[in-house]
């Protein structure tokens, strides 16, 4: 997920903070070994969306997987983002960890500082010298590589291009912010008589979206310095102003409840309750699924890169997922071929043919051209990321930019509230958490 980075740091910087990484064992590589003669189980986590999005990709390595390794029973389970993190924690500390986990990429830096996951080698995976650089990064530390890059995410702009025509004249999206602007406020007069109608439907807790304003801004969450530790920047000039940004956005376009977070923005937009959304491409179908959405939108629901301030595109932050094999694997060699298995070119070109950005440059490139994709496959290689820093999992797990967010937009100045949330941030950014 990466690169205007909010979090700016060299690999030299890295190497500085590194105390207290555990140093791992390393991934066995492909052997020699009669892999028809391997006993034993891999079980391995996936996050459920792979049992809806991609059903047949797990069903064909796994049939790959029992054809090499016939005596070994694979254990899959599947789990939600919302309660993975605590079930992964509980399965380690009772030394019941997975063999192979699907980590968000925000995620894994907790694991790798804490010693939960195996050394990788890069060159025994496909694609390696080609894997997205946002992606690898948020394997890598100390220069190791500690889990494989799956599948990457940006954020597009999907609007309603019905609601841009009859408003605007136009069904195309407009390419500055300022053309944007005078189409949402169009699209208000137009849709007046729609209620809790939003133009621009911009949720007030929405960090992802918060951030990329101060990303654009050149402002950051937080920053390395030179006396080797991180402190939070939110409060930084550059960083109010891009907050600040958001905000008025929000104010201006957001007729619901703005303490709501962007869980259902998807749906709010499928029941023409919005004219745009800033989202993940596949929430597109969700807008256009039965009970979801609108069926009768598929066609009407597009995408498009969104502007940003100062005539530049919005920098996105760069979604997607990677899997690791854990430290105490008792059958780390298998679980790695599983993952590269699940990586393989072969696999890589199922979730592109689906319009899921590869965790690769080559197989990326012809989603950049895509009408449904190009939005997103163009936005990954220069989108912005986390701070790679020890405690950053604990202060997403405290909710600390939510909460930052909701005070604003309960009366808190921008000022006060970023002061706040950077002393929350000095407190635990340095810390293993």
């Amino acid at each position: 997920m990466k690169r205007q980075v909010l979090a700016t740091l060299s690999t030299a910087a890295l190497l500085a903070t590194a105390a207290g990484c555990s140093s791992g064992s390393p991934s066995p590589s492909p052997t020699n070994v009669d892999t028809k003669n391997v006993t034993g189980t891999v079980t391995v986590w996936l996050m459920d969306d792979a049992q809806k999005s991609w059903p047949e990709l797990v069903q064909q390595v796994n049939d790959e997987f029992a054809e090499k390794y016939p005596k070994v029973q694979i254990k899959l389970s599947y789990h939600e983002w919302g309660k993975k993190v605590s079930e992964l924690d509980a399965a380690i500390a009772a030394g019941q960890a997975p063999d192979v986990v699907e980590l968000g990429n925000t995620e894994t830096l907790k694991y790798v500082v804490d010693g939960s996951l195996l050394k990788q080698e890069a060159n025994t995976f496909d694609n390696s010298d080609n894997w997205i650089k946002g992606l690898v990064d948020t394997c890598t530390y100390q220069s190791t590589l500690y889990c494989v890059p799956y599948y990457a995410g940006a954020r597009v702009g999907i609007y309603n291009s019905k609601m841009f025509q009859d408003a605007t004249g136009s069904a195309d999206f407009p390419q500055t912010e300022s053309a944007l602007i005078d189409a949402l406020d169009k699209m208000a007069t137009k849709n007046k008589g729609n209620a809790g109608y939003s133009p621009l439907y911009l949720p007030g807790p929405y960090w992802y979206a918060a951030m990329s304003y101060v990303t654009a801004y050149g402002g950051s969450i937080a920053k390395f310095d030179g006396n080797g530790t991180w402190h939070g920047t939110l409060h930084d000039a550059q960083s109010q102003q891009g907050l600040q940004h958001f905000v008025d956005l929000v104010h201006d376009y957001n007729k619901g409840d703005l303490k709501v977070n962007e869980q259902d923005q998807a749906k709010v937009l499928g029941h023409e309750k919005a004219g745009l959304i800033y989202a993940n491409g596949w929430e597109q179908s969700v807008a256009t699924a039965p009970i979801t959405g609108t069926p009768a939108l598929k066609d009407v629901l597009k995408v498009a890169a969104m502007p940003g301030p100062n005539g530049k595109p919005l920098p996105s932050f760069i979604g997607g997922s990677d899997l690791a094999v854990t430290a105490k694997s008792q059958n780390a060699q298998a679980a790695s071929d599983w993952v590269r298995m699940f990586t393989s070119s072969k696999s890589e070109q199922l979730l592109a043919d689906k319009d899921t950005l590869p965790n690769n440059l080559v197989q990326l490139a012809p989603l950049k051209n895509k009408p449904s994709t190009s939005a997103a496959a163009n936005a990954v290689e220069n989108a912005w990321f986390t701070p790679l820093a020890p405690g950053w999992s604990a202060i997403e797990k405290q909710n600390i930019l939510p909460n930052m967010l909701n005070a604003i937009f309960s009366g808190k100045t921008v000022e006060q509230a970023t002061k706040e949330a950077d002393a929350e941030i000095d407190q635990l950014i340095n810390k293993q958490g």
